[in-house]
């Protein structure tokens, strides 16, 4: 029988019906798998340690050249009769371009990506060290620390962006692994330092130029990278950030003032180990110079330690954990030390270098994750804010022993860490790679 021409009517009617229904489930399949396949992108990504590396590498050249500013001060203040007051002026010029560039850097950055900005970066370097080896007047020396300062302002945002995109979702791990080349680079500057200009006098700077050679060569490869690889793993990652970020813009702008602060009490008590331990070792139990030394090397390795550790373990256990844990619980060590004799002293110099030193990796870390889609602000912004809290911190507290007593002054920092008490009011910012792992464990 042929159907009616009503019942024809009514098939006639259902299929374009179903058609559409069909198109539409079709595409919310699709979407649904594209939501999926974008969630997981970045966790389905590998680490790539051959940039990692090279990043942390080139941090380690980049800071040893750094650190040979302040390593040669003694034969500047000699060679030009600078005062106090006149190697505090370089030390500032440098701290400006180094600390307050950064910011604008990673910003300008995560609007405009600069693939290339980190050869370009440390062009900057290289032309600062080369005007420092030839400089016949203050003012030169002034200039050349400002030339070496912008190139640091560009290295840091853009490198620390380099390694989250390496980071294949292990971004403490990467954090750290970058962040122990600088230390590694700091220790070196000062024993290069000693080796060569202090042996072969301000010309032998110039030497420096093929480090500075070396890493442009490196950081250009590394362009090539983020350029053909990089940049689409930065897009990914954004997106899946954006999308899992259920944080209000003041909850966003309290939780990076509480970071600042943090960074604030961490930098400033190490401003007071790394620029004055030698001198309340040698004032306090009457060490000799090459003992106080020794002291200080102690430090700074459970310093770099502690930094490597640091990313690591909030990549486990969750960053505000490590903050809590970095922060505030270093606070027991720090209010003993004043009051413990020589042997202690050097014992507990141990865990404070190691806790202390691994909140940045978590805090850095924690500030990309709030706002994913200024990873360049964020970096720049912390980095220069670590850098200046560093001199302004060697500066203030230099006074202040002046004033008083290097003894006195140990006895104020050790309560800087209670600032550490601000982590109670960070919210919790955990991805699902995390909580996943941790199930999982």
């Amino acid at each position: 029988m042929r159907p009616s021409h009503g019942r024809m009517s009514q098939l006639s009617m259902a299929r374009p019906v179903r058609r559409v229904y069909a198109v539409a489930s079709t595409i919310r399949v699709s979407m649904s798998q594209a939501t999926q396949l974008v969630s997981a992108a970045p966790s389905a990504e590998r680490t790539t340690f051959a940039v990692l590396f090279a990043v942390s590498f080139c941090h380690l050249l980049n800071d040893m050249m750094q650190a040979l500013l302040p390593a040669i001060y003694p034969s500047l203040k000699a060679q030009f009769h600078l005062s106090f007051a006149q190697i505090g002026l370089v030390t500032l010029a440098f701290q400006l371009t180094a600390s307050f560039l950064q910011p604008a850097v990673g910003l300008y950055a995560d609007k405009r990506p600069m693939p290339f900005s980190l050869p370009a970066g440390m062009v900057f370097t290289l032309i600062g060290l080369l005007v420092l080896s030839l400089a016949r007047s203050y003012a030169v020396l002034l200039l050349a620390a400002a030339i070496v300062g912008i190139g640091s302002s560009v290295f840091h945002p853009e490198s620390s962006r380099v390694a989250r995109m390496a980071s294949g979702g292990r971004h403490g791990l990467a954090q750290s692994l970058f962040q122990v080349g600088g230390n590694i680079g700091s220790a070196l500057g000062p024993l290069t330092a000693a080796l060569i200009v202090m042996r072969f006098g301000q010309r032998s700077v110039a030497w420096y130029s093929l480090v500075a050679l070396l890493a442009i060569f490196i950081l250009w490869n590394v362009g090539v990278w983020y350029k053909t690889h990089g940049l689409t793993r930065m897009k990914k990652a954004q997106l899946v950030g954006l999308a899992n970020s259920g944080l209000s813009r003041r909850q966003i702008n309290l939780a990076v003032a509480i970071l600042i602060m943090l960074i604030f009490s961490k930098y400033f008590y190490l401003a007071s180990i790394s620029s004055y331990y030698t001198f309340y070792l040698i004032h306090t139990f009457h060490v000799s110079v090459e003992n106080a030394q020794i002291h200080l090397f102690v430090f700074m390795t459970a310093v770099a330690v502690g930094t490597f550790l640091g990313g690591p373990l909030g990549d486990r256990f969750g960053r505000k954990y490590v903050i809590w844990f970095s922060i505030l619980g270093v606070l027991p060590f720090t209010l003993v030390l004043p009051h413990a004799n020589l042997f202690w002293t050097g014992v507990l110099s141990v865990p404070i270098g190691l806790i202390l030193s691994s909140a940045f990796s978590a805090i850095l870390v924690y500030g990309q994750e709030l706002m994913p889609g200024n990873i360049g602000l964020v970096s720049g912004m912390f980095f220069g804010f670590a850098f200046g809290m560093g001199g302004l911190g060697a500066a203030v507290l230099g006074k202040f022993a002046d004033l008083t007593s290097i003894g006195f002054v140990y006895l104020v920092c050790s309560f800087l860490p209670a600032l550490g008490l601000l982590t109670a009011f960070l919210p919790q910012i955990e991805t699902a790679r995390m909580k996943s792992r941790r199930a999982a464990a």
